[in-house]
């Protein structure tokens, strides 16, 4: 429960509204009882009045209640109330606001100014993306220590999804998202070319049917939430040579949420082991990104013991592979591997379980 006082609503009004404020009341709408501050922050209006420079003044201050309806956490919350500070002026008859704010820690109430966009500051860390590595790879093939590191990206992902969840609600919005957000798998459809002489619209509308399919199945798998990095490709790894010569690594831009279907982790990054095995020209996947892509899924299998992510893995490399094969974000493929890629896309869901092993009998 977030409790306020009348010093912190105060606080707030002078630093929000400048020159000299004094709060007057504040408590329920209709009968301003003052035990209704303690209620602030689960959903219950609060009304405030106030004097600024002998002028008087009222407002409603307002936050959002958390719920399974995609408000669990507060930068969800966030988001909806940034929406109506930035918006709500612009329609007619809509009610203005004042101000908008954030309570932090010690319940202090935080104004923002006018704003524009949002930043974020990260420290910085040594190393180089690990795509490079994978070029490198390309044109000079395997060394022992790219295995070791392959293995390490899996033994990190089965301690991170070693951390359980126990909240169906979460599962299921994480795989509504998978196929129903605008970051996901409609929203990137959407942004192909439309028509797209590749992969037709009825193609596509046969996906996305089979899709709400594996929507209703993986509703059985709710037991499975853990603790995610949500996007874990070569563009968001830092790796770095250590003094014997071997890798380590850090990762950026953990994406979507917390919790989450571990499969997400492991269909990223073994997705891109794929892509770089098909960038030459093959349509088969061999050679050293074989090898990465095995002895990533071997270990990650050997650490975890989790064989059941072989039956709910599908719709998440259908995601990477819509997102690899896309004309806009990969623009420079051949034809002969988005044909590959888009074969993966659709055959991936008519098995019950994944077959890791033979991935090549996905991309004829």
């Amino acid at each position: 429960m977030i409790e306020m006082t009348r010093e912190q609503i105060e606080r707030y009004l002078q630093e929000a509204l400048g020159g000299d404020v004094r709060l007057v009341a504040a408590g329920d709408i209709g009968s301003l009882d003052e035990q209704g501050i303690k209620d602030f922050g689960y959903g219950k209006p609060l009304l405030v009045r106030w004097e600024r420079n002998g002028e008087p003044g009222e407002a409603v201050i307002s936050a959002m209640r958390g719920d399974k309806y995609g408000h669990q956490d507060y930068w969800d919350r966030a988001r909806i109330l940034l929406f109506q500070y930035e918006t709500s002026a612009r329609l007619p008859k809509h009610v203005r606001p004042l101000g908008a704010g954030y309570v932090d820690t010690e319940g202090r109430m935080i104004p923002l100014g006018e704003i524009g966009e949002f930043f974020i500051v990260n420290e910085k860390l040594e190393g180089s993306d690990y795509f490079l590595e994978l070029e490198r790879i390309r044109k000079d093939g395997l060394c022992p220590q790219d295995l070791e590191l392959a293995r390490g990206f899996a033994r990190w992902l089965a301690e991170i999804h070693a951390v359980k969840h126990d909240e169906p609600d979460r599962y299921e919005r994480r795989i509504r998202n998978l196929i129903g957000d605008c970051e996901c798998i409609y929203g990137i459809i959407d942004g192909y070319p439309r028509p797209y002489a590749m992969f037709s619209p009825e193609r596509f509308q046969a996906l996305e049917k089979r899709l709400v399919d594996w929507r209703w199945k993986l509703k059985g798998y709710d037991r499975r939430l853990a603790e995610v990095h949500g996007d874990f490709h070569p563009w968001n790894v830092l790796v770095r040579r250590e003094g014997t010569g071997a890798f380590d690594f850090s990762v950026l831009d953990r994406s979507r949420g917390v919790w989450g279907e571990p499969a997400d982790d492991v269909a990223t990054m073994s997705m891109n082991y794929l892509l770089y095995g098909l960038l030459d020209g093959n349509t088969r996947l061999e050679g050293p990104f074989l090898e990465l892509y095995m002895t990533f899924w071997e270990t990650y299998l050997e650490a975890t013991g989790d064989r059941e992510m072989l039956e709910v893995i599908a719709p998440f490399y259908v995601f990477r592979g819509l997102v690899v094969a896309s004309p806009e974000w990969y623009p420079r493929l051949t034809p002969e591997v988005r044909t590959a890629l888009f074969s993966l896309v659709e055959k991936v869901l008519a098995d019950e379980r994944f077959d890791y092993a033979n991935i090549n009998r996905y991309l004829r």
